[in-house]
């Protein structure tokens, strides 16, 4: 294994939970950096091979603890990460994930570091249109840059997709809430969940335990391209939602939303033998019953 990590977004929903993961290994050195914007310095673990570092990768020069910190492995989780509302906030997506991205891949280089990045499963929604919104694009141009980098410079990479990531930290509330953490809060407020319109729209939901599971895989012996970590498996949101057995309330489309998502993870199956352990149907009649 690597023994000295840098993870990006580290106290972000993935970030936090991969590097409670990585932490296990009392061998392993591992340095997060987060500017909070998505996150709280509160998922920061208690472990003495961590160090936490307020950091902005747009801003990764002027931090004189991560510049002198020499990895083996990035994993790069630290970017803007939502699709409607990047329409909005396109100044701040294209500060993530342009500017800060391209920081990361300069340290990348300089430090000769394995980078692990986290692309967009958007890149494969309603045929492969990366011009839905301005943060499938700006993920697409990421991807494309990643590999100049190693045609360029001979940069050591591997890209993985999330597909609708669920499970243990989560964000529940405000803009950057996911779909399963706004269906639970208002199911334990009593209100009726969201939909939006028409419902038939599908998705593939991922345990947070799976994405890291396949994440250090990835870290460990993945190469190139095309490392989804999704379950092969759909569901449109009205299933979803019908799960909770709860009442459910339609609301007006999202620009940029896709109309379908699925993951095809044979790259991981058959370099690593990775296999999903969580459905999502099951998560949600679990979480019920421990209410």
């Amino acid at each position: 294994m690597s023994n000295r990590i840098l993870v990006t977004g580290g106290c972000g929903f993935v970030g936090s939970n991969l590097v409670k993961e990585l932490s296990r290994n009392p061998d392993a050195i591992i340095m997060s950096i987060d500017n909070y914007y998505a996150s709280s310095p509160e998922k920061q673990i208690r472990a003495e091979n961590v160090e936490y570092v307020y950091c902005d990768t747009a801003q990764l020069h002027y931090s004189d603890q991560v510049l002198k910190f020499c990895p083996d492995v990035v994993y790069h989780l630290g970017e803007y990460s939502r699709i409607t509302t990047s329409f909005d906030d396109i100044k701040i997506c294209q500060n993530f994930n342009a500017t800060g991205t391209f920081n990361i891949l300069e340290y990348c280089r300089e430090k000769s570091a394995k980078l692990i990045y986290a692309g967009s499963s958007s890149k494969f929604g309603d045929d492969n249109n990366e011009h839905l919104s301005p943060y499938a694009w700006f993920k697409a141009k990421n991807i494309e840059l990643v590999k100049n980098y190693h045609n360029w410079y001979g940069l050591d990479y591997a890209i993985t997709y999330f597909y609708n990531v669920y499970g243990e930290g989560q964000i529940s509330t405000g803009k950057m809430a996911t779909v399963i953490g706004i269906f639970q809060e208002q199911y334990k407020s009593g209100k009726p969940l969201t939909v939006v319109a028409p419902g038939t729209q599908t998705r593939d939901f991922t345990h947070i335990d799976d994405i890291v599971r396949g994440l250090i895989m990835v870290g460990e012996g993945g190469s190139g391209d095309g490392y989804m970590i999704g379950t092969g498996k759909n569901y449109t949101l009205l299933e979803i939602a019908e799960a909770f057995d709860h009442p459910i309330e339609l609301i007006p489309e999202k620009k940029g939303e896709r109309k379908s998502g699925l993951a095809l993870p044979h790259k991981m199956f058959e370099e690593f033998g990775w296999r999903p352990q969580t459905d999502i149907i099951d998560y949600i009649k679990n979480w019920k019953s421990l209410l």
